[in-house]
């Protein structure tokens, strides 16, 4: 058995919060969308790529007899700072402001270089500009604060480590997101 912690990829449905954070950048942008709403901004989750898990699970359907075996980075990331990961691959600083359900980001300074190589040197994004929200109507009634795998026997028996870092699959996300929401118009 696998007992596999968040894994991500561009095709990651839209209602999980990584794809929610990475379509509104992207469309935030383009100028096509005002601002993302999110809940607890400080829950933290051990994200990995996709890509990583099934070659996991492949190796784990290797052994000749079967296993539980934790498949997980064991590096965990509060929900704000993929925001922020998100938003600089698009050349985008942000700073939050305030605490709880009154934090807020605001675009803090553009990477002209970074807009220009992305084709976004016309976003309509100033520094100043709110770009999130908390909105408590998001917050999870059993939200669990801290998720992370310990995932040494898959590394130890199954040789197994994670090839991508949270950056690349951020960056990834991003800038499928971007291809998309240009495709839709």
């Amino acid at each position: 058995n696998g007992i596999l912690f968040n894994h991500e990829s561009p095709v990651r449905g839209e209602t999980f919060v990584t794809r929610k954070i990475t379509r509104a950048a992207a469309a935030i942008a383009l100028g096509r969308q005002d601002k993302l709403y999110l809940g607890n901004l400080d829950a933290r989750r051990d994200w990995g790529h996709a890509r990583d898990y099934v070659e996991a699970m492949h190796l784990m359907l290797q052994q000749p007899t079967p296993e539980d075996y934790v498949i997980a980075t064991g590096v965990t990331t509060p929900v704000r700072d993929f925001v922020r990961m998100a938003f600089e691959e698009l050349g985008i600083h942000l700073a939050f402001q305030g605490e709880g359900a009154a934090e807020t980001a605001v675009v803090d300074a553009l990477d002209k270089a970074r807009l220009e190589e992305l084709g976004l040197i016309d976003t309509p994004l100033q520094p100043g500009k709110v770009v999130l929200e908390v909105d408590p109507a998001y917050y999870r009634p059993t939200e669990v604060d801290l998720l992370i795998g310990d995932a040494t026997k898959a590394r130890t028996q199954l040789g197994w480590t994670p090839r991508h870092s949270l950056d690349q699959l951020v960056a990834e996300m991003v800038q499928s997101d971007l291809q998309r929401a240009r495709r839709a118009g």
